[in-house]
């Protein structure tokens, strides 16, 4: 079932959502050639419990960490290791906060020192497909219009979309209904009506869609070992139409990057 939420409800979601974001911003400056994830994992735990939330993702299915960082062809729930990061790396790194009762949970691909050429395409086509399929999720349309979207984009450049792993509601709960899935047919699922919530998470493989499961029970790999991108926000549909509640704009601040992507989507300032 759906949880539909207040507008004051979903002004505490943005609270958890920018723990995130800002947590993310921290670490963007941490990320670079020889830095391993543990000690990421370590700043990150200790930034969201600063700033008054709890680890989302510590202890919850019996995650170990603060984290999931995953680094080149790992998609998602890499468990934090001490091995360094290398010059050419990408490293996907989703986060998540509880507070006031609701959580955030967001993720980024960041690149570490120079990557090659045909990375960075992965990663901007895997990104411009998040914002693709955000602006689909507005109340009339469908689960199917936003995973149609983000598979039609991605497959086009000729990347695979993975199919086991989707993006799901977001509120009390870290996942609630409806799961977003990133590929689908146009008009078909739930419908989307005001004061839903979500998490929009593109994973997206320079290869092959299939995807296989180490020992660890955790770390979901590409079956063909080439790199994998992952991005995520949290939105909310307000007055009918999509809202960031997340923003990557701290990683953007702490990168020297400018961009405007954010922009059609932010109907509130974003809050220091």
């Amino acid at each position: 079932m759906v949880k539909i939420k207040s507008a004051e409800e979903i002004e505490l979601m943005r609270e958890s959502a920018l723990i995130v974001s800002k947590t993310l911003g921290m670490l963007a400056s941490e990320i670079k050639p020889g830095v391993n994830a543990l000690y990421l994992d370590q700043l990150a735990e200790t930034f969201i419990r600063d700033h008054g939330a709890e680890p989302g993702f510590l202890g919850m299915y019996d995650f170990p960490n603060t984290l999931n960082m995953s680094p080149n062809a790992q998609v998602v729930h890499g468990i934090p290791n001490a091995e360094p990061l290398k010059d050419g790396d990408i490293i996907s790194v989703d986060c998540g906060a509880l507070k006031n009762g609701f959580y955030g949970d967001h993720a980024y691909t960041f690149e570490v020192g120079e990557v090659a050429p045909e990375v960075k395409r992965l990663l901007k086509v895997a990104k411009e497909s998040l914002y693709i399929g955000i602006r689909e999720f507005k109340a009339g349309n469908r689960v199917g219009d936003v995973g149609y979207a983000i598979q039609n984009y991605c497959e086009s450049h000729g990347y695979g979309v993975v199919r086991e792993l989707v993006g799901h509601g977001l509120g009390k709960k870290l996942h609630e209904s409806p799961e977003m899935p990133n590929y689908g047919k146009r008009g078909r699922g739930k419908k989307f009506v005001e004061g839903m919530t979500v998490a929009i998470e593109p994973m997206i493989n320079m290869g092959t869609k299939n995807i296989k499961q180490l020992k660890d029970g955790w770390t979901i790999l590409t079956a063909d070992g080439a790199p994998s991108a992952h991005f995520e926000h949290n939105v909310a549909i307000v007055n009918g139409k999509p809202e960031l509640l997340s923003t990557f704009q701290y990683i953007y601040d702490a990168l020297g990057i400018i961009s405007d992507e954010e922009n059609e989507f932010r109907q509130t300032k974003i809050r220091s």
